[in-house]
């Protein structure tokens, strides 16, 4: 969610991995002859899933969550109109069915009859246009993601910027019928319908929980397959199955312990002692459990990258940011360092993500990046040189395991191909995205995972402008991302999406991919058909089973 997210601001997610053209399942389904030490349910006892994400739950209030660690928790207590299924197809959810004009600009959804509420009362077409209206209001969407819907509805931009909500393009024409009217044709619009920015909410008992409202497991409703047992944001949170859910009867895992663990070395001791059902391994726990029964390895539209921010000390040298981009090597970080599915990134796009004719983006547009020691001087010798001294460099990292041993590899690639020594400022995954958020930073290795299968969930985050972004600011580039938007011919649209990652990496160097996301991992034999997408929401619990 994609994420997003604003964006979703992505963490490191361990219950986790992270359309068209693309149709492959990310779920763990893995069976095995042997246990590996996991404690299961008996036949006729509760079933329940043992799992753990690397991040504190940072927040529950979806006007402010941007997270895959928040999105995890929303997208299996909340639903929206659609869910994505086990082959990242989106499927009828909340709503039992859409209508789509004939110029495919707009839709007409009809709610299910059971559609309801924790409290017992129905879920309303006019709850999904409370919600999606405060996603946009810039007075409460605060999350950076209400781009993901004033970029394609009705009058969305316009009611964001200050104008009237009446204006956009959300009819609740009654209470089983939502009408949205879209600016363009988006095929991929049943798809963003499933991420979390898009779950309903229901005005009365929001506004009746004040500032509280999600800040624990009884301030919250529910209309997804489960509720909130209990919350920390810190240490976790439990999960039990709604029994008032439309499609309860499908749900068969009864409750999921999901706990913040932060060290992989610390995730692993727990899963082999039995208190986990899955666990992601770190690149030196790979090989020696490639024999393991329950081994498997897996990939995600995710790009982990280093941003730049434009307005900070010696990083606004365009010569300094180009040293820093061709001075460390990502294949021997993919292969040697991470050691765990992830592959060197060869551009912003990660691999696999589709593009047109039956070529992804990635096979399209080639390798735009890639280390050159000897540019990398030459380019760090010039900046200096315009700079008229050495900037001191430091880069800014959230606390987990895996983004430590990236950092840690880049600043000794740096000393040895460029000579400088690189501070490395270790930050909460919090306290490190309101760093940036406040502009309060030089450069930063960050992540985004794609809401969608389509390159525009990456680029058109950099027309945003802000802070997080690295306060990029290019006209030209921005002329691109809204063409792309409105253009229907596939062939042109595509163009300018490759332009624009040429743009944003070569020309103007505002962020550095460093690898694409991979994972490996290692599941308790009996569980099955827990569901991890490769874009959008991070994880589904809804069609896992414990035999």
């Amino acid at each position: 969610m994609k994420k997003k997210k604003v964006g979703l601001l992505v963490s490191l997610l361990v219950v986790s991995a992270m359309f068209t053209g693309c149709s492959f399942s990310g779920s763990d389904s893995k069976t095995a002859d042997s246990a590996s030490g996991q404690t299961t349910s008996s036949a006729g006892s509760a079933k329940e899933l043992k799992l753990y994400v690397e991040n504190e739950i940072k927040d529950l209030d979806q006007w402010k969550a941007s997270d895959d660690v928040s999105f995890t928790v929303l997208n299996n207590v909340n639903e929206g109109l659609y869910r994505l299924d086990l082959k990242n197809e989106p499927q009828p959810a909340m709503a039992e069915k859409v209508d789509l004009s004939e110029d495919k600009l707009t839709y007409t959804f009809t709610l299910r009859d059971n559609a309801k509420w924790s409290d017992g009362t129905p879920v309303t077409a006019q709850d999904f246009k409370y919600a999606w209206l405060r996603e946009m209001d810039p007075k409460t969407g605060t999350n950076g993601y209400s781009f993901i819907m004033t970029d394609y509805i009705v009058g969305a931009a316009d009611y964001a910027a200050g104008g009237s909500a009446d204006q956009v393009g959300i009819e609740a024409k009654d209470d089983k019928t939502l009408v949205v009217k879209l600016t363009q044709p988006t095929p991929y619009f049943l798809r963003l319908a499933s991420l979390a920015p898009y779950f309903p909410m229901k005005e009365d008992f929001v506004k009746s929980k004040g500032e509280g409202y999600a800040l624990g497991a009884d301030s919250m409703l529910y209309n997804g397959p489960y509720t909130l047992s209990s919350v920390d944001a810190a240490s976790g949170a439990v999960l039990v199955k709604n029994q008032g859910y439309w499609d309860a009867a499908n749900v068969k895992v009864d409750k999921v312990d999901l706990k913040v663990i932060k060290e992989k070395s610390t995730a692993l001791n727990a899963y082999k002692a039995g208190q986990l059902d899955r666990v992601l391994l770190a690149s030196s726990d790979v090989n020696a459990s490639k024999s393991d029964p329950g081994f498997g390895t897996g990939i995600n539209f995710r790009t982990t990258y280093l941003q730049f921010n434009l307005k900070a000390d010696g990083v606004s040298n365009v010569n300094i940011r180009k040293a820093l981009e061709f001075g460390f090597d990502s294949k021997l970080l993919a292969d040697q360092v991470l050691n765990n599915g992830s592959k060197a990134a060869t551009g912003l796009i990660p691999d696999e993500m589709s593009g047109i004719d039956g070529k992804s983006f990635r096979e399209t547009q080639g390798d735009l990046v890639g280390v050159d020691a000897a540019k990398a001087k030459e380019y760090w010798d010039q900046g200096v040189k315009e700079l008229g001294k050495a900037p001191k460099i430091t880069m800014l990292v959230a606390d987990t395991s895996e983004v430590k041993d990236v950092s840690t590899f880049m600043q000794s690639e740096y000393k040895k191909n460029l000579g400088i020594d690189v501070t490395i400022d270790t930050k909460t995954s919090k306290a490190r995205g309101q760093l940036m958020d406040n502009s309060n930073y030089q450069m930063a290795i960050t992540a985004w995972g794609a809401d969608y299968d389509d390159a525009m969930t990456y680029l058109d985050l950099w027309a945003n402008h802000t802070p997080y972004r690295g306060n990029y600011e290019n006209a030209d580039y921005d002329k691109l991302i809204i063409g792309a938007k409105k253009e229907t011919d596939e062939k042109k649209r595509l163009d300018m999406l490759l332009a624009a990652e040429k743009t944003l990496l070569n020309d103007d160097v505002v962020v550095v991919p460093i690898y694409f996301g991979g994972y490996s991992f290692l599941l308790n034999d009996r569980v099955q058909n827990l569901e991890y997408h490769p874009y959008g929401n991070p994880v589904d619990f809804k069609y896992a089973d414990v035999k």
